[in-house]
């Protein structure tokens, strides 16, 4: 392999790790590790992000590349809207969750003896919440797959001249968002996990991570509708 791909891979591996640290990703996994008990489930979080991210941003960024084409401006900033979307209905579902949470807790504590586990009445088997954590997770990874698709394509194109070549390029691009979302989310799950017997902070830490999200879903719906005109495109 030329020292000219090696240095082109290592560059996109950096790339990639810095990729995995930009805001709307990091508030979006955020709501996730923010409920997690251990830190490794906050570590494993951001590891099912990054499989769910490569996975998308690798399928649809080959087919556009053998395709020879590219996703026009109107579509990239409708994929983006859709992360928009989605980071409000993290944090809403985040808040209605820790509200849930807070009134199951004070149930619990006048009737310890009613406590139980709970149960999904459409399987009739209780609700494993680290599996759904990590499906949450893969699906985040893969909306921001979709919506980062175009610019990798053009980064890919700029960047490699073979189609074997921009398939190992995405897939250590891949590698280095896996691992930077992964080194993050562990850090992000410290004080979630540190403050967790004290149920007070705890519940303050989620709902302040809930806010964000709703609050900066807002924020990034309304600049690509309005700043970046994507309203007017559809119009």
């Amino acid at each position: 392999m030329e020292i000219t791909l090696l240095s082109v891979l290592a560059l996109g591996f950096l790339l990639g790790i810095k990729h995995a640290i930009e805001p709307d990703h990091v508030i979006a996994v955020s709501t996730i590790a923010s409920k997690s008990k251990k830190l490794w489930d906050a570590s494993l979080a951001g590891v099912f992000w990054g499989i769910g991210h490569t996975a998308t941003l690798f399928t649809l960024g080959i087919i556009l590349i053998l395709m020879k084409g590219d996703l026009s401006d109107k579509w990239s900033m409708t994929l983006e809207f859709l992360v928009g979307i989605m980071l409000v209905y993290l944090g809403i579902t985040s808040l209605l969750s820790s509200k849930k949470n807070k009134q199951q807790a004070h149930l619990e504590e006048e009737h310890p003896e009613n406590e139980q586990p709970e149960i999904d009445y459409l399987e009739n088997k209780p609700v494993n919440k680290k599996e759904q954590s990590y499906l949450k997770s893969l699906f985040i990874g893969f909306v921001h797959g979709l919506a980062g698709s175009a610019a990798m394509v053009l980064l890919t194109m700029s960047t490699v001249n073979t189609v074997w070549q921009g398939s190992l390029y995405i897939l250590i691009f891949g590698v280095g968002t896996t691992i930077g979302m992964l080194v993050f989310t562990t850090i992000l799950g410290l004080p979630f996990v540190l403050s967790k017997k004290r149920l007070t902070l705890s519940r303050n830490l989620i709902m302040a991570t809930a806010m964000i999200s709703v609050l900066f879903g807002v924020y990034y719906m309304y600049n690509l509708g309005f700043n970046e005109g994507l309203f007017r495109l559809w119009m």
